[in-house]
């Protein structure tokens, strides 16, 4: 909004030149979106707190998190909405990328509040079933995969880091691949979210890491040294990965230990597809592998763990899946577990930018 209703006034007033620059408004976006969670905050909790909106813990989960009963949940609705006002400020709103990650952010947050208050009301971990959940993730994947595939400058060659020359063209079979990634991406982030500021740290810096890629997507020439796919438009996917990033942080400032509210399944699963989304436009989806190599992590642990459960007639890899619970069994300190995974995903997004000069 302000890049429309500002910049065109910049030749009369020079300073309004700024806002010309993908840089300037990603910045914006972000402490704008950062400043709307910090301050709205602690009146959602108290408001929550006050309608006893809280959260319901598995009956088998660890016995440390019996405490966190009740503590304000669906805090993801804060996020979402920091996300999509600051994006509605700093974008070009001509841009139909921008609308389609804001509706797919609000769709998957949507199928996210549905099974929160599902289990509110049964007062029990159990939402929607994983087949309603499926089905309604794959429809808004699908969509956003065949928007992509017919607008013009998309298609479905891959780009496949490490290979300069391979390039392979799925044609109209990248429509399930892109529903893979997008739908994988938002189951992974929500086994993750499962301790104090587990979630939000490794999203801050998978979400960065995509504001850089998308800069460099929608940059022709920068594109263009680097090797990488021309994005036409993916400049303004920046600015929404900056939306991404501090509402995230601003929320972080209320969910690290001990959490004063959980973001639930209305937050990690908007989060997780968006992401998805953002790795399918700016053709970098195989490099969410990496940089979003703990969220891989935790959903391959829960597949492996329930495949050997009924495979071996109840043996067990892990003491607990997702894997973050593994190591609260081992006698990790649940701080001590989230910022080490934060490291490992630190390490990873330095990894995956490492890839912008190994093509």
């Amino acid at each position: 909004m302000f890049y429309n209703l500002l910049y065109p006034f910049h030749t009369e007033l020079s300073w309004l030149n700024v806002f010309r620059y993908i840089t300037f408004r990603s910045i914006g976006c972000a402490v704008t979106a950062f400043l709307l969670v910090v301050i709205i905050g602690p009146r959602l909790i108290a408001w929550l707190q006050h309608r006893q909106i809280g959260q319901v813990i598995r009956d088998d989960g660890p016995e440390t998190h019996f405490s966190k009963k009740g503590v304000p949940t669906m805090g993801g609705v804060l996020i979402l909405f920091a996300m999509t006002a600051s994006a509605l400020l700093w974008t070009d709103l001509r841009s139909s990328l921008v609308w389609m990650l804001i509706g797919i952010s609000l769709f998957f947050g949507a199928i996210g509040a549905a099974d929160d208050i599902k289990k509110i009301r049964k007062n029990n971990s159990r939402g929607l079933t994983a087949r309603e959940k499926l089905v309604l993730q794959i429809g808004g994947a699908l969509a956003v995969g065949a928007f992509l595939l017919w607008t013009k400058g998309h298609d479905g060659v891959l780009n496949v880091p490490f290979f300069k020359t391979f390039h392979p063209d799925l044609n109209w079979w990248y429509l399930p691949f892109a529903v893979l990634v997008i739908v994988g991406a938002s189951n992974a982030v929500n086994l993750t979210d499962g301790l104090d500021g587990l979630a939000c740290g490794p999203i801050v810096i998978t979400a960065s890491t995509y504001l850089i890629f998308s800069y460099v997507a929608g940059n022709a020439v920068v594109a263009s040294y680097l090797q990488i796919p021309f994005v036409s438009g993916a400049g303004e996917v920046t600015v929404y990965c900056g939306a991404i990033v501090g509402a995230c942080l601003g929320f972080l400032w209320f969910n690290c230990y001990p959490a004063e509210i959980f973001m639930g399944d209305v937050g990690s699963l908007a989060l997780g597809g968006t992401l998805g989304v953002v790795s399918v436009i700016t053709k970098q989806e195989f490099l969410l592998v990496l940089v979003g190599g703990i969220f891989v992590m935790e959903a391959v642990s829960v597949i492996l763990q329930v495949g050997y459960f009924k495979m071996t007639g109840g043996r067990r890899i892990f003491l607990m899946a997702p894997f973050h619970h593994h190591f609260e069994k081992k006698g990790w300190l649940e701080p001590k577990v989230v910022v080490r995974f934060w490291i490992v995903s630190i390490i990873l997004g330095l990894m995956a930018l490492a890839t912008l000069k190994l093509r």
